[in-house]
């Protein structure tokens, strides 16, 4: 029982670090650049839900979508604020501004929502299942995240081949200057880009709410476990992320039950460096051909 509560938590974590790959894939995928302040992105969707819900006393029916919508934007001032002034004209200063905008975020954040963790209580997450009376020690919440997670993922594969705007989006990645003259909307492109990459952040942090604690420093290490599960999957494939942030996710559960938390990041991260030496273009990624 044990070893299933640790795999199923596992693939519950792995579910929310692959949505914010999902997020890192599609902005490099279409602009060559990435937000780095993704953690914040999935902090926002988690304050956003407890506030509407739990401080307003909002149904959960208005206040996830509200909070979503409020992250989708979020991604569109990144993207104007952050991204666009530099990347137009050829730096990679994109780089400090996504990471300085998101600690702006984290601190108003801060001084706004409070220093003190909130819990976010949710009818998913207050019982552990049980089978004949006997616990599992996995909430229902712990099997909903990956069922929403692959979905999400499924949705953005189908959407991205058998759709106008998928089909659009990948002629951006492609080549964006021939998009361009084929009058394709390259700016909106980029744009809906970093909206649904946000958004899939959000959804990460309003998923794990009732698991864990609302505060504005929640995000900070799960952005980053985020970036590392993006380039372990290799960030040009975007099963790849998935895949890879489901494996991360269990391995660090599996670490975690049999040597403790102590040793969980010191392995989880070694393991990291590991395969990345041994496949530096990550486990589903493919390396540039260059024509010269």
């Amino acid at each position: 029982m044990l070893l299933m509560s640790a795999i199923v938590s596992g693939l519950g974590l792995g579910s929310m670090y692959g949505l914010m790959a999902l997020g890192f894939y599609l902005t490099y995928a279409v602009s060559g650049t990435v937000n780095f302040a993704q953690g914040s992105s999935m902090m926002l969707g988690a304050v956003l839900t407890f506030t509407f819900a739990q401080t307003l006393g909002w149904p959960m029916s208005a206040a996830l979508p509200l909070a979503l919508a409020l992250c989708a934007l979020y991604g569109l001032v990144v993207e104007r604020l952050a991204v666009r002034p530099f990347a137009s004209r050829g730096s990679n200063a994109w780089l400090m501004s996504t990471v300085a905008l998101g600690i702006v975020l984290d601190n108003v954040v801060m001084f706004t929502f409070g220093k003190e963790p909130r819990s976010l209580p949710s009818p998913l997450a207050q019982a552990p299942l049980e089978i004949g009376g006997l616990g599992l020690g996995i909430y229902p919440l712990q099997l909903l995240i990956p069922v929403v997670g692959l979905a999400l993922a499924a949705a953005l594969h189908t959407l991205s081949r058998r759709t106008r705007w998928g089909v659009a989006l990948l002629a951006v990645v492609q080549n964006p200057n021939a998009a361009r003259l084929m009058g394709i909307p390259v700016r909106r492109a980029i744009m809906a880009a970093f909206a649904v990459s946000t958004l899939f952040a959000g959804v990460a942090g309003a998923l794990v709410a009732p698991l864990f604690n609302v505060q504005a420093d929640m995000g900070t290490l799960f952005g980053l476990k985020a970036y590392v599960v993006a380039i372990l999957g290799g960030i040009t494939s975007a099963w790849g992320v998935m895949i890879a942030g489901l494996l991360f996710g269990v391995v660090e559960a599996l670490i975690t039950v049999a040597l403790g938390s102590g040793y969980t990041h010191i392995i989880s991260f070694t393991l990291v460096i590991v395969m990345l030496a041994v496949l530096p273009n990550g486990l589903f990624g493919r390396a540039d051909v260059r024509k010269v």
